[in-house]
């Protein structure tokens, strides 16, 4: 009788492995760190610890497959590892931490098909897969994806608290119970339960041992129940603030009623399950149908075979060293700094309008880590008041960047009516650069705000956020600079202006200081 055959890696080979992973981790551990703090900061990510635990578990189910395999390597594993190092020295350069970590992903599935070849990689590339999960969403789709989960939460909410017959008023995210107000915050948009849900969600899908629909419908059915679920808590909140007041929407009660709902969420997947697993010709027990298995020990009697040292894998070690290398040179240059005057010195009347400084707090001041920045209202003769903000960043790094107001102006109720381009006619910088600006109209209940932002530096002025990393990659490789600034300004639209009145007051007061800035903006 013929012995079963089983192929595994000598020392060398381990050797190689154990050399690139700690070189993948080297590279990418800036990243990786900063990954692991939004972990610890944000619930929403809390689960992110335990993804790579998860992903290696779900692999080493795959062992007795992988022991079937010569791992032969392939190449295309090394091209792809070349474009997500491609991606990586983006990202290091265009401060982008999301790029990065992204870029992480694509470099760790290219090592592995170097290693392991196409016929290994088809088998684990659902774990690898998986690993998408511990990477938070970009900011901007953050606050978008809050922004409106709040408000949807609201108006479901809503509805629920008026199934009890209780007289309820909803302003934007706000809900006027009367006696109480209650505000469907970010923490309340449910996001806490939406990513971790739609994780554990995947995982599921990945056990039930079922046709790929039913694994679909489990895994996308985790976000309505996420969002009905997180609004029908809202809703019992305004019902029991009613009747035992204010209390019950504080404290051990509120935090507790959030382990209720995503306790309740998963309770919902397991009996979708059930159903999905009676649906159907081939319907299978649940048991056989949903459950863990460890994988087989390779028999003792198994004749042992070496795998050979891919070519792949080695020019892949090499290529990350050269990598390595680079990313030390990045991280120790020195970049150029050009002289400024400080915003202090910024003059508080300009032509009529006269303005009052403002401070940010410390707690904003340790998000931004900006350099220098201004924050004045200018009144002008008649009343009208316009906020002008300048965040200046005299060298732009990962986390030390200027941040769109995008990510930020959807939120405390507020919510983006219109977003557009607008070419200020005959404004320019004191070089002559004409100013383009976004320009944003955000609403809150009856209450209207107009917006101007842009970024400016080093001779451009840019709307576009992702032309802005552009060029702080182009400028770092070209320059070695990468200082600039976001300014914005912001006013109120009174309920009987007509807004392109307001436009024109904000044209004349961006000509009034374009000219000004590019003393403490330098180009």
């Amino acid at each position: 009788m013929n012995s079963e055959r089983v192929w595994q890696n000598g020392a060398t080979v381990w050797l190689v492995v154990i050399s690139s992973a700690f070189l993948l981790g080297f590279v990418y551990f800036d990243g990786l760190s900063y990954m692991a703090k939004i972990w610890e900061r944000q619930e929403e990510y809390s689960y992110g610890y335990l993804i790579p635990f998860i992903s290696l578990f779900f692999i080493w189910q795959k062992k007795r497959e992988l022991e079937a395999l010569a791992f032969s390597g392939s190449w295309t594993g090394l091209l792809i590892l070349a474009v997500g190092l491609v991606f990586f020295v983006l990202g290091e350069l265009s401060t982008l931490y999301v790029v990065i970590q992204y870029s992480f992903l694509i470099s760790l599935v290219g090592l592995a098909l170097a290693w392991i070849g196409c016929r290994g990689l088809k088998i684990v590339w659902v774990p690898l897969l998986f690993l998408i999960f511990m990477i938070p969403l970009p900011n901007f789709l953050y606050q978008g994806l809050s922004a409106h989960l709040q408000l949807i939460s609201s108006e479901i909410g809503v509805a629920v608290i008026r199934l009890f017959g209780i007289s309820v008023y909803l302003e934007g995210n706000v809900i006027d119970l009367g006696t109480y107000k209650l505000q469907v915050v970010e923490a309340c948009s449910g996001l806490r339960y939406l990513f971790p849900l739609m994780a554990l969600g995947f995982m599921m899908a990945y056990i039930f041992h079922a046709p790929f629909w039913k694994r679909a419908v489990l895994f996308l059915s985790t976000i309505p129940i996420t969002v009905l679920m997180n609004s029908f808590r809202i809703g019992v909140i305004g019902v029991m603030v009613e009747y035992w007041g204010q209390a019950m929407a504080e404290g051990f009660l509120h935090d507790f009623e959030g382990w209720v709902v995503f306790m309740s969420c998963l309770g919902i997947l397991l009996v979708e399950i059930v159903i999905l697993s009676r649906i159907g010709p081939n319907s299978e027990p649940l048991r056989e149908a949903f459950g863990f298995y460890l994988p087989e020990s390779t028999p003792k009697s198994a004749e042992v075979r070496h795998r050979q040292m891919p070519k792949s894998l080695l020019a892949s070690v090499v290529l990350l060293l050269s990598t390595a290398l680079l990313a030390q040179s990045l991280n120790n240059r020195e970049q150029v700094v050009p002289q400024r005057t400080e915003f202090a010195a910024f003059p508080l009347i300009i032509g009529e309008w006269k303005g009052r400084s403002d401070k940010l707090e410390s707690i904003y001041l340790d998000i931004l880590k900006l350099d220098d920045y201004l924050m004045t209202d200018y009144v002008s003769p008649t009343g009208e008041v316009v906020n002008f903000y300048v965040a200046y960043y005299a060298s732009q790094t990962k986390g030390e960047s200027a941040h769109s107001p995008r990510s930020c102006l959807p939120g405390g109720g507020w919510e983006i009516a219109s977003l557009q381009q607008k070419k200020l006619d005959g404004v320019t910088t004191a070089n002559g650069t004409p100013i383009r600006v976004n320009r944003a109209v955000i609403k809150q209940g009856e209450n209207t705000q107009l917006v101007y932002y842009w970024f400016q530096g080093r001779g451009r002025v840019i709307t576009n956020e992702y032309m802005v990393k552009w060029y702080i990659f182009w400028d770092a490789l070209t320059k070695n600079r990468t200082d600039g600034a976001l300014v914005r300004l912001t006013t109120m639209v009174a309920p009987d202006e007509d807004v392109s009145a307001v436009d024109h007051r904000m044209v004349g007061f961006v000509r009034q200081v374009s000219g000004i800035l590019s003393q403490y903006v330098p180009d």
